[in-house]
């Protein structure tokens, strides 16, 4: 699958999953912009993230007191080719594994952390 088909698999299971929200989740989650990379760029890594990460979530959490002060606006970025070789080349691992990381960074959003996420099968 190309890069391009990669990307249109994952904006549709990223609204798929949006659809199946609850209401008032739906709504928060979806202020949330979400890119879809390829991999980490060099500024991703200087900032922490590792070149094989699947996702991040950078910005102010829902559950940060001086969240509405601050001028970051929260985004999700899922790297699709790091996501496509972790799944095996197979489209549905794949696109699995985009909705368990979207979820996850979604959950970052949310505020939840690690140990969070790890009790959600989410980690």
């Amino acid at each position: 699958m190309t890069s391009g088909g990669r990307a249109i698999r994952a904006r549709a299971v990223v609204r798929e999953i949006l659809s199946r929200l609850p209401p008032d989740l739906r709504e928060r989650a979806a202020l949330v912009p979400v890119a879809f990379e390829t991999r980490p760029s060099r500024p991703d890594i200087e900032a922490g993230a590792a070149p094989d990460d699947l996702g991040v979530f950078c910005g102010p959490s829902l559950r940060d007191a001086d969240a509405s002060e601050s001028d970051e606006v929260p985004e999700i970025t899922l790297f699709l080719d790091n996501i496509w070789s972790y799944s095996g080349r197979d489209l549905a691992t794949f696109e699995e594994e985009v909705e368990r990381t979207y979820l996850h960074e979604l959950g970052h959003y949310f505020g939840f952390e690690e140990r969070d996420m790890a009790s959600r099968d989410l980690d």
